[in-house]
């Protein structure tokens, strides 16, 4: 007991707070460059936070993988759970779990589908309409608003990627962007590889567009790299991503990518965490819905955010 007053009053003389909550993490999967800054930030995060245990999981993009790590955090009796959604839709059954079991939850990153969140179950996130549309509305100032462009997508499954290519749906369907066509629109998956297949097999039957619309930088990577093989890179062909990654950053400083939008990964994982503490705690948040705002990032602006993500 002794030991604990001390402990406790050495706290409060440097001014912390000491905690003594355990905090089960899903992620949907370790091996993404930008989820691993989100988890990354929730971890250096949770060290200033005295006495916080956070347990993160890798859902390796699994679906029933996530459902049964989320069981077990509600097993073992943490205090809170944070959920980085393998697949969207299924959030209402993640909710449900957490809820019935009296757990906390709080979603980050991917937006629940869930029609109305419940009591103690929130959102920490960016509002996906301003992602595809700052970056669909700068392609089309680059374009002068007429062109012919192609859409890489993000897994279909993801909120985010549904979203992002509304967006640019959304952005074309007026003025002074009507004069921009879409020749192609397909998945790559949140995934450079597959970036790189996706638009060397358009490049293969004759696509050559005036700009490539990507859900993700990672994906308009790889299409920066198809399209350095043909000559078309280098800002002969504009590229749009979204995240401002480092990579995404240093192929914008090469002058292989226009335009990417920030999305402030360590924002949004240290709001995750403020938020389940607060609901862990019995606390009542103003909002269920904790937005982190997306920024455009251009080459005139791109080094205010080298060090950010």
């Amino acid at each position: 007991m002794k030991h604990t007053l001390m402990a406790l009053a050495v706290t409060a003389l440097m001014g912390g707070t000491a905690y003594a909550e355990n905090i089960g993490v899903s992620m949907d999967r370790f091996d993404d460059n930008f989820l691993t800054v989100l988890r990354n930030g929730m971890s250096d995060y949770a060290k200033t936070k005295p006495g916080l245990n956070l347990q993160i999981e890798d859902a390796q993009n699994d679906i029933g993988k996530q459902l049964s790590q989320i069981q077990n955090f509600i097993a073992q009796k943490v205090d809170a759970i944070i959920v980085n959604p393998v697949d969207t839709d299924a959030t209402p059954q993640m909710t449900k779990l957490a809820s019935e079991a009296g757990v906390p939850l709080v979603f980050v990153n991917r937006m629940p589908s869930d029609a109305k969140l419940p009591d103690k179950v929130a959102f920490v996130g960016s509002n996906e309409v301003d992602s595809g549309t700052l970056e669909m509305k700068e392609v089309c100032k680059l374009l002068g608003g007429k062109g012919d462009i192609v859409v890489i997508m993000g897994e279909l499954s993801n909120q985010s990627a549904r979203q992002r290519t509304q967006d640019v749906d959304d952005v074309i369907a007026k003025a002074p962007c009507t004069g921009i066509k879409i020749l192609q629109k397909q998945t790559a998956n949140w995934d450079r590889t597959q970036g790189i297949d996706l638009m060397t097999n358009w490049i293969t039957a004759g696509i050559k567009p005036a700009a490539v619309v990507s859900n993700n930088d990672e994906m308009a990577i790889g299409a920066i790299q198809a399209l350095k093989q043909v000559g078309l890179a280098g800002g002969k062909t504009i590229v749009a991503g979204v995240d401002a990654t480092q990579d995404g950053l240093a192929a914008m400083k090469d002058g292989d990518l226009q335009v990417t939008v920030f999305q402030n990964a360590k924002g949004q994982g240290e709001g995750a965490i403020d938020t389940a503490l607060k609901l862990a705690k019995g606390e009542k948040i103003a909002d269920p819905m904790v937005w982190v705002p997306f920024e455009l990032v251009t080459p005139a602006n791109m080094d205010n955010y080298l060090k950010k993500n």
